[in-house]
C-alpha cells in the first residue's frame, strides 16, 4: 500500500477556506477545539493522541467539499461514544443536524446491549447507521471518512481484528461507497481489505503489476500519442491519460473469472475527458474509426446511468500492436460524479448553511426508499442486513417498461420482482410476463435491457412457492404478507403453541415466563405491537419459537449461567490442588509461591517440577496456564495453545500459575519463540530477515525457508527473546522488511 499522510488541522482549514466563507469556518474551528478538549488525554491504539483522527475525517470531508454542519460533525463524531460529552451537549453548541449526523454514526450503547452476541450488536449498530444513513446522507459521509482513516491505521490491531474489521469493509462499506458513486474511496477500502484479508494474493498483484510496470507504460503511450493525432483532429477541448486497474479489481477478475494475471490484459485504461456529451460521442466515433472495437465490450452509461449517477462511455477496441486496449470517454461533471458521487451533488454551497442541494441524480437513488422500506418490513437486524446486502449491495442489472423507463434490479432477479416494484397489486395479480416480446416463465431471469411486460388477472392471487422464486426482499416481504393475512388466526395458535413447546422442551414454565410482563418485553425487542402479532408472526415462521423463548428466559439463563460458572471454577481450583497435593504429598500446602529458573509461580505450592511447553513456547508476557500431568508436575502452556483440550478443563487438570514479577537483565534471551514471515520473494529477501533478526536477538535458534510456485516466501524462524513484548519487537520488525507483507508467531 502506498504510504499515507495524515492532514494537520491547518491543512483541513485550508481545504475548508477554498469554498467555505469566514462563519463557516470559524464552526468549523469551534468543533476542532470542543473535540481537541473532550478527547484531551487519550491516545489511539498506535500511541497518537487519539484527536489526530478526528482530524483525519474532518480533512476527508472538506476535500469532498461537504457543509460547515458535516466537515465539524466529523471532528466531533467520536465524542458521544468515547468521552462524557452527550448528544444533547452537542445539539446546543452546534445545532440539531450535527448532532443527529452524530448519533447516527455513534454505536448503540454496549452496556444496553451485554446481552447479545457480537454479532447481535454489529448487525443493530449497522441497521441503526443505514437507517440514520437514509434520512440524511452526511451520516454515511462522515462514516466512510471514518471508516477510510480506520483502515489506514489498521497495522496497530491484533491480526484477528484486522481481518473482522477488514471484512465488514469490504461487506459493508466498500458497498456503500460504489453505490453512492464515491469511487475515490470505493476503491481505497476494497485495496486496503484486501490487503488484510489476503495479503498473499494482494503483494503478488503487486509484485507482477510492478514487474512490467515499464512495458504496459510504454504500451499507454504509444496509444496515448496515436489517439492524440486522432482528436486533434476533432478540434475540441480534451484531457487524455493512463489510468491504473486496481489491485482488488484485478483480484476479482482472477477470481471470479478463473485467470491468472498473465491473462488479464486490461491492467491499465485509457481516460479521455471532454467538455460536452456531443464531445463524447464524437471521441467514441473516431476511437472506433482508428481502431477496431471488441464485440460485446461497449457500454453506454451515458444513455443509461448507473444506479449512483455514474455515467461514461466504456469501449475496449485492438490497439497497437494486436493488443485489446480500455477506453473510457466522460465529461468533466461525469467525471466529478464517477470519482466523488454523490458528494459532487450533495456539496456544500456557500449561503446555504446546512441544507444541501439534491439533483437529479440524487433522486435516482432509490437506495434511500428502499432501506427505509426493509426497515418496516424486517423486524430482526440480521435479516435487515442480510436484506441490505442482497437487495442494495448487490450486483445490478436495468430492465425498460415498455415506455422506456429504467428500473433497476438485483442481478439474479425475475420478473416477478420486477412487479412488486412496480407496485404490490401488480405483482399480487400476475400470471406470467413478456420479455422482449416473448412470454416466458415467471422463473425467467432478467437481463441488462431487457424489456418487460407484467401480465396481469384481477382474479389471479400470489402462489406460496413464488417465496423462494424471488430475488428482492421486497417482493418476499409482500409475498409473506398476504399469506400471514390470509392465515393469521391459525398463525397465532400455532405461534403460541411453539413457543410453549419450545419452553417445556428446556424444562421452563410457560405460564411463569408467557405472562404479560415478559411477553411485553420481547413484542418490544422485536417491534411487535402487542402478542397475536407476535404469535402470529412465529406461527408464520418470521421468528422462530427458540429465538423468543430464549428471549423470554434470558434473565434466569444468565443467573444460572454465572452459578454454573462459580460452582464449575471452583471445581477445577479443588480438583487441580488435589493433583499436586498428591504428586507431593511430603511438602508443606501453606507455601504462597515457589521462585523457579522459567520465572512461573504456582499459589499454594513449592518445589514442584515445572516445564515450558515445547509445543507453544510460552514467554514471560504471555497469559498461561498449568497443566497437572502425571509423574511430571506441572507444563506450563500459553493459555490459546490448542493443546490445552476442553476435556482436560473438564478433568480439572488445569491450575492458574503466574509468571514472577522480578527483574531480569534486559540480554538475558533465555525464551525461544516461534515466528513466521510471508513475502514475495525477492534477491536478498533471506539475508535480509536473518540482518534484521541480529539487530534485534542475540540468538537465532533456528531459521529455514521455502518459496512456491507463485514466487511468495515462507520463512521459519525460532528466535530467543526476553519476553512477548521483546517478541513483538522483533515482529515488527520483520514487517519493516521490504517485500514482507506479514509476520506472526507460530500456531502450534
Amino acid at each position: 500500500m502506498s504510504k499515507y499522510r495524515e492532514m494537520t488541522h491547518d491543512e483541513v482549514l485550508a481545504s475548508c477556506k477554498k469554498y467555505m466563507n469566514d462563519d463557516d469556518i470559524a464552526f468549523v474551528e469551534s468543533a476542532y477545539e470542543f473535540a481537541r478538549k473532550a478527547h484531551e488525554g487519550q491516545f489511539r491504539v498506535s500511541g497518537q493522541p487519539y484527536i489526530i483522527h478526528p482530524t483525519q475525517v474532518a480533512g476527508t470531508l472538506a476535500t469532498l467539499k461537504l457543509d460547515p454542519d458535516t466537515v465539524a460533525a466529523g471532528y466531533l463524531h467520536d465524542t458521544v461514544e468515547d468521552t462524557p460529552v452527550t448528544n444533547e451537549d452537542i445539539k446546543e453548541k452546534f445545532g440539531k443536524d450535527v448532532a443527529f449526523i452524530v448519533d447516527g454514526v455513534t454505536k448503540l450503547s454496549k452496556i444496553q446491549y451485554k446481552s447479545k452476541t457480537h454479532e447481535e450488536y454489529l448487525a443493530d449498530n449497522h441497521r441503526k447507521m443505514l437507517i440514520a444513513m437514509a434520512k440524511d446522507l452526511r451520516v454515511i459521509m462522515v462514516k466512510l471518512a471514518d471508516r477510510l482513516h480506520n483502515m489506514h491505521t489498521l497495522d496497530h490491531l491484533r491480526p484477528d481484528k484486522q481481518r473482522r474489521i477488514a471484512d465488514e469493509t469490504l461487506d459493508i462499506y466498500a458497498p456503500l461507497a460504489d453505490r453512492l458513486g464515491i469511487g475515490t474511496i470505493k476503491w481505497e477500502l476494497e485495496d486496503m481489505s484486501l490487503h488484510y484479508l489476503n495479503p498473499e494474493q494482494y503483494y503478488r498483484i503487486v509484485n507482477l503489476m510492478q514487474s512490467k510496470r515499464s512495458e504496459r507504460e510504454g504500451y499507454i503511450a504509444d496509444a496515448i500519442q496515436i489517439l492524440r493525432q486522432t482528436l486533434d483532429s476533432l478540434h475540441i477541448d480534451y484531457e487524455i491519460y493512463g489510468r491504473p486497474k486496481h489491485i482488488y479489481s484485478i483480484y476479482k477478475k482472477m477470481v471470479n473469472k478463473h485467470k491468472d494475471f498473465s491473462e488479464i490484459y486490461d491492467l491499465l485504461a485509457v481516460r479521455v475527458i471532454v467538455k460536452s456529451v456531443r464531445d463524447c460521442y464524437a471521441v467514441l466515433g473516431a476511437v472506433h474509426t482508428k481502431w477496431k472495437p471488441m464485440p460485446g465490450r461497449f457500454k453506454d452509461y451515458i444513455a443509461v446511468p448507473k444506479s449512483n449517477g455514474y455515467q461514461s462511455l466504456h469501449t475496449t477496441i485492438i490497439g497497437p500492436g494486436g493488443k485489446p486496449l480500455e477506453i473510457q470517454i466522460r465529461t468533466e461533471a461525469m467525471h466529478q460524479v464517477a470519482e466523488y458521487g454523490v458528494a459532487a451533488h450533495w456539496a456544500y454551497k456557500e449561503g446555504v448553511k446546512g441544507e444541501v442541494e439534491q439533483t437529479e441524480a440524487n433522486k435516482k437513488l432509490n437506495m434511500f426508499q428502499e432501506i427505509l422500506e426493509l426497515q418496516d418490513e424486517t423486524k430482526d437486524s440480521h435479516e435487515f442486513m442480510k436484506s441490505v446486502k442482497t437487495d442494495i449491495f448487490s450486483d445490478r442489472v436495468y430492465v425498460f417498461t415498455p415506455k422506456g423507463d429504467v428500473y433497476e434490479l438485483p442481478k439474479g432477479s425475475v420478473p416477478l420482482d420486477f412487479a412488486y416494484m412496480i407496485h404490490s397489486e401488480v405483482g399480487a395479480h400476475s400470471v406470467g410476463a413478456r420479455i422482449n416480446g416473448k412470454i416466458v416463465p415467471l422463473d425467467y431471469k432478467l437481463k441488462n435491457g431487457d424489456v418487460v411486460e407484467m401480465l396481469t388477472q384481477t382474479s389471479a392471487t400470489p402462489s406460496r412457492d413464488w417465496v423462494n422464486l424471488v430475488k428482492t426482499s421486497r417482493a418476499r416481504n409482500k409475498i409473506k404478507r398476504f399469506f400471514k393475512a390470509e392465515d393469521r388466526e391459525e398463525n397465532i395458535e400455532k405461534g403460541e403453541n411453539l413457543i410453549e413447546h419450545d419452553l417445556l422442551t428446556h424444562e421452563f414454565n410457560p405460564k411463569e415466563f408467557m405472562d404479560k410482563d415478559h411477553i411485553q418485553k420481547v413484542i418490544g425487542h422485536f417491534n411487535y405491537h402487542n402478542k397475536e402479532e407476535l404469535f402470529a408472526a412465529v406461527g408464520f415462521g418470521e421468528v422462530s419459537a427458540a429465538t423468543v423463548a430464549n428471549r423470554l428466559t434470558e434473565d434466569v439463563r444468565k443467573r444460572q449461567e454465572q452459578e454454573k460458572q462459580r460452582q464449575k471454577e471452583q471445581d477445577i481450583m479443588n480438583a487441580g490442588q488435589q493433583s499436586i497435593a498428591q504428586e507431593d504429598t511430603s511438602k508443606p500446602a501453606d507455601v504462597m509461591r515457589i521462585k523457579h529458573n522459567n520465572g512461573v509461580m504456582v499459589q499454594g505450592v513449592s518445589d514442584l517440577m515445572l516445564h515450558l511447553a515445547k509445543c507453544c513456547n510460552p514467554v514471560p508476557g504471555d497469559p498461561i496456564v498449568g497443566y497437572v500431568t502425571k509423574g511430571r508436575g506441572v507444563t506450563i502452556h500459553r493459555a490459546d495453545c490448542r493443546n490445552i483440550t476442553e476435556e482436560a478443563k473438564k478433568q480439572g487438570r488445569l491450575i492458574d500459575v503466574a509468571w514472577e514479577n522480578i527483574a531480569r537483565n534486559k540480554n538475558n534471551e533465555n525464551y525461544n519463540a516461534d515466528i513466521e514471515i510471508y513475502g514475495f520473494n525477492r534477491s536478498r529477501l533471506l539475508s535480509d530477515v536473518i540482518n534484521a533478526l541480529n539487530s534485534k536477538t542475540k540468538n537465532i535458534v533456528n531459521i529455514s525457508g521455502k518459496v512456491d510456485s507463485n514466487n511468495m516466501a515462507h520463512i521459519y524462524a525460532t528466535v530467543s527473546v526476553r519476553d512477548a513484548a521483546h517478541l513483538e519487537d522483533i515482529l515488527s520488525r520483520m514487517r519493516d522488511i521490504s517485500n514482507v507483507y506479514e509476520a506472526k508467531r507460530s500456531v502450534n
